[in-house]
């Protein structure tokens, strides 16, 4: 059975591949007829093929722009794309015995972004027939009247699996969707990243001295994608950063500053361990800046490079949650904050502008002291493979209905031919 997943597995935010690795090894564990290929839906085909050096400034153009003009902007230059893509994603559909759309946050509308991606894809989708799994998806609150549109084709569809990542997500589907269908809550498919690595990573090295890792994003994008005002987005400046780093330092920490991949996010970081105070920390090695990630791997070896996180990206979080290490979250997005409240980690999310560095050093300091509660922990990882095993149930019922028919044919020839 051959199962084509669409999502943005070759982002720069490496996240993004985390979970589509984790889609990929959860559909084929345990059944070997399953054979996966994920499309990412901006076209790239591997790794480190989706940046440039004008996305930083791309980016910072379109957020000044009001938003038709964006809107305007992104449904021209995607147009283009999506006339080429089309053809390629059709007879991939063609081809396969099943669709998947997820994970991430794919239904958000970001400017049409998404809805004029997934709304080809579900047209091919519709074209062939072909049973359909939305699965683990995060959904924005706001969707436009296009928007909407495009999203509202997967009525036209087959669809056997309908699912969110939380309870934030099922509350926009709802609203979104009042007639239905109905989408059931799953964890997030990055919960599986310990599935991903050997045994030599994860064999903690020895350290003398703790390491906190803050996971870095630029301001611009937070504020580009935030379910917020921007004021109330803890941690959003260099001085703020620089303030932390100084009170986790005479704690007796080190500090390695990471990205999660995107290029933008490792110039701020950059950014911040160049700034005239940190120059003395980093001399003395209290302050490190870690390569930028081009691979899932070596992102998953960053984290486990440290002993708690500090991240506003939410598949840190949720890497660091599944490998067992401490973590404490920032909120921008609502989708943050879900994922803490699924994992009953409520008291390590902060949000709101009256958040103070000495506020997230103290609760890094309660998060690297408590660790990761063992039993939540393993009937997380169980929920997270059920999730899974679940949507390929529903994705195979039609492939293992085909066996059986052609199974009780042949059976009732070699009957019909045997002699009494």
């Amino acid at each position: 059975m051959k199962i084509v997943v669409f999502n943005v597995k070759y982002s720069e935010n490496l996240g993004d591949g985390l979970l589509a690795q984790c889609i990929e090894a959860g559909l084929i564990r345990g059944a070997g007829h399953i054979e996966v290929e994920t499309i990412d839906l901006a076209g790239r085909e591997g790794f480190g093929m989706g940046g440039s050096g004008r996305r930083q400034q791309a980016l910072k153009v379109l957020h000044r722009l009001p938003g038709f003009a964006r809107r305007w902007a992104v449904g021209y230059v995607l147009g283009r794309t999506l006339r080429k893509l089309r053809g390629k994603w059709d007879a991939k559909i063609a081809a396969a015995d099943a669709v998947v759309i997820g994970g991430g946050n794919l239904f958000q509308d970001d400017d049409l972004n998404f809805p004029l991606k997934v709304g080809t894809v579900l047209d091919c989708v519709r074209r062939h027939n072909r049973p359909l799994a939305i699965y683990a998806v995060g959904v924005s609150g706001h969707w436009s009247a296009p928007a909407s549109r495009l999203f509202g084709r997967l009525k036209r569809t087959n669809l056997v699996h309908l699912s969110v990542r939380d309870s934030f997500a099922q509350d926009s589907w709802r609203r979104h969707f009042p007639e239905g269908p109905e989408a059931k809550i799953v964890h997030d498919p990055g919960l599986l990243t310990r599935a991903l690595v050997s045994d030599a990573q994860s064999s903690a090295s020895s350290r003398h001295q703790p390491i906190v890792g803050l996971c870095v994003t630029e301001p611009v994008i937070l504020q580009r994608h935030a379910s917020q005002k921007a004021s109330a987005i803890p941690l959003r400046d260099i001085a703020e950063y620089r303030d932390l780093i100084r009170l986790l330092v005479q704690d007796g920490y080190h500090v390695r500053l990471f990205c999660n991949g995107a290029s933008e996010d490792q110039i701020f970081a950059q950014r911040i361990r160049d700034e005239a105070s940190m120059h003395r920390l980093a001399a003395t090695g209290a302050l490190q800046l870690a390569p930028r990630p081009c691979l899932p791997e070596e992102l998953i070896r960053i984290l486990l490079s440290t002993d708690v996180i500090l991240a506003h990206r939410l598949h840190a979080c949720i890497a660091a949650y599944s490998l067992g290490i401490p973590h404490v979250g920032l909120g921008w997005d609502k989708k943050v904050e879900g994922f803490f409240r699924s994992v009953d980690r409520q008291s390590y999310f902060l949000n709101g502008g009256g958040t103070s560095p000495s506020d997230i050093a103290r609760l890094l300091r309660a998060a690297d002291s408590e660790g990761i509660e063992s039993l939540r922990h393993r009937a997380i990882m169980s929920q997270a493979e059920g999730g899974i095993a679940d949507m390929r149930r529903n994705l195979t019922r039609r492939d293992q209905n085909i066996v059986a028919e052609i199974s009780s044919v042949i059976r009732n020839d070699h009957r019909a031919a045997t002699p009494n």
